[in-house]
């Protein structure tokens, strides 16, 4: 059998399972979380219908993005099913073909999917979620009471160039007050120029005053030294506790570029960033999952199991997806509490579930 033919049945299979399970899995989770938090928005406080719509649609990206992994181990395992239960894989292999040649069309297909998964992630996903926060500060949370912000970046840029980014571990904007501060400032050039952290800071006569802390300088070679201590200084920051709580952005709406180019400026000067780490992995190795669960569904759909009908096979995807993010969860709570380094908090659930879909692949050929 040609080449082009072979792979043409092996996608032309797996196709609409795929566009099938985005549309099933975005209804699920449109339906369990995005329409309950508008109706609630809408009941609860008011909000207008108009307004909750476009958080809706600002939000949809995410949940697209969430969706590719299981929809490409809904296609594959569905795709294999229905050739297998035709005996059209019978017959290829009747004729020598390994599944290893067979799986080689969904494998490139799911590193394509993968690639455009990660670049949505690095570009319309963030833009949806600060889209999506400015409209719930702006607009939804405008009269309610402050409350206190954990982990977030704000970054100043002017006539278009990067100013600073300051990194925040607490901020309570109804008291004035700034806990666990990092800045980092830039030159003209877009160069690194000198970083400082302080313990805390306070607003206090219309300027921001931070304490305990110290300021570094950063060469053009990128080397770091310790200009001086300090007890208390001004921060150069004209924004007030309220404008500056409507600028900040959390990191899990960063792209992972944002967080890579925060954290390599922060290890500079030996900071504790391994929260973020944990984050950067995830944003990098989530993606590439997609690559995983589909080798992983193609080989329960081409074993006997993938004989039965959709209904299993929709079944068994969403077991295999909510193992994955079991694993998940807790390799995060492991990597953020510093008991697992963070690069295997990230890359962990792929790594368990490479070595199963590997597993099952080899099964395959014995059966």
């Amino acid at each position: 059998m040609k080449r082009s033919l072979l792979n043409k049945l092996i996608l032309g299979a797996c196709a609409g399972p795929f566009m099938f399970g985005i549309l099933i899995f975005v209804l699920i989770f449109v339906a369990g979380d995005l329409l309950f938090q508008a109706a609630k928005l809408i009941i609860e406080q008011g909000v207008a219908l108009s307004v909750v719509t476009r958080l809706f649609f600002y939000r949809l990206p995410e949940v697209v993005v969430m969706t590719i992994p299981m929809s490409s181990l809904l296609s594959t395992l569905l795709g294999m099913s229905t050739l297998n239960g035709g005996s059209e894989l019978i017959a290829l292999r009747s004729l020598g073909i390994p599944f290893t040649r067979i799986l080689r069309p969904v494998f490139f297909a799911s590193v394509m999917i993968s690639v455009i998964g990660f670049g949505l992630n690095e570009t319309v996903v963030p833009f949806g979620a600060i889209a999506a926060d400015r409209l719930m500060k702006y607009e939804i949370m405008k009269h309610q009471a402050s409350v206190v912000q954990e982990k977030v970046f704000l970054r100043d840029e002017e006539d278009g160039k990067l100013k600073r980014v300051l990194y925040i571990d607490e901020l309570d904007p109804e008291k004035g007050i700034l806990s666990g501060i990092m800045m980092h400032e830039f030159d003209s050039s877009g160069r690194l120029s000198h970083t400082l952290n302080a313990r805390r800071g306070t607003w206090q006569n219309s300027q921001w005053w931070i304490e305990d802390g110290r300021m570094y300088d950063v060469d053009a070679e990128g080397e770091v030294r310790l200009l001086l201590r300090f007890e208390r200084q001004m921060l150069a920051l004209r924004l007030s506790p309220e404008q500056l709580q409507r600028s900040t952005r959390r990191p899990g709406d960063m792209s992972a570029h944002e967080l890579w180019s925060y954290i390599k400026h922060g290890e500079a000067i030996e900071s504790q960033l391994s929260q973020l780490w944990v984050m950067f992995h995830l944003k990098t190795a989530v993606p590439w999952a997609c690559v995983i669960m589909a080798v992983l569904g193609a080989s329960f759909g081409a074993s006997r199991r993938g004989r039965s009908g959709g209904g299993v096979g929709f079944g068994i995807s969403v077991v295999i997806v909510f193992a994955y993010y079991v694993v998940m969860s807790m390799c995060r709570a492991f990597g953020e509490a510093g008991a697992i380094p963070p690069v295997i908090a990230g890359w962990g659930p792929n790594i368990v579930f490479l070595f199963a879909a590997l597993y099952f692949a080899r099964r395959v050929d014995r059966i």
